[in-house]
């Protein structure tokens, strides 16, 4: 099974392009860029509650700490929130109808949470109808993974921010690409 495909910057805004012109764009967008900016998994996206990313005065956690049962390899884990995406989230919660702080924070159609599967379906066609090929819910989290590596990030700290436990299986994300080998010459 090939690897998901990571975005450029161009494909990542033809998305939001896409999800702007959407019935729900303010949660379609919300849940692009948390996959985007948080390296997040799709299970962990599903999982998500408002009382995770919302303090109890309105403003957004600057970290969501993940309990075990909400990742895939059930060790709890902190992810860390930058300033845009907190943004985006508070965007989001602002145009959310919020009946409990713990309801799931990203609804489906029929109002309740996504599963991770109908979450993956979701970014399948999402990424579809935006004429993107060979994405999938698993390229955010690539994508996010990537960027860190292009920007000097050591494979440690990405392999902590993705929830792995062994450097491994992150440099295995890492999709290394002509800029990347460009930057690295120009070093010479």
């Amino acid at each position: 099974m090939a690897q998901a495909k990571t975005l450029t910057q161009a494909e990542l805004d033809q998305v939001l392009r896409y999800c702007a012109g959407t019935r729900y764009q303010h949660r379609n967008r919300a849940l692009v860029l948390a996959s985007f900016w948080s390296g997040m998994r799709v299970g962990e996206l599903s999982a998500l509650r408002v009382c995770d990313v919302r303090n109890e005065d309105g403003t957004i956690k600057a970290e969501i700490r993940l309990a075990a049962e909400q990742t895939k390899g059930r060790f709890g884990r902190v992810v860390f929130i930058n300033d845009r995406l907190r943004e985006e989230l508070a965007q989001y919660l602002r145009t959310a109808r919020i009946r409990s702080v713990t309801q799931p924070l990203f609804f489906s159609e029929k109002s309740g949470g996504f599963s991770a599967n109908s979450l993956t379906q979701w970014f399948y066609w999402t990424y579809k109808k935006s004429g993107i090929s060979g994405a999938s819910s698993h390229s955010g989290r690539r994508t996010f993974i990537t960027n860190l590596a292009n920007k000097g990030i050591g494979v440690r700290v990405l392999a902590s921010l993705a929830g792995h436990r062994s450097i491994a299986v992150t440099q295995a994300y890492i999709d290394v690409n002509d800029d990347m080998k460009r930057a690295a010459v120009a070093l010479v």
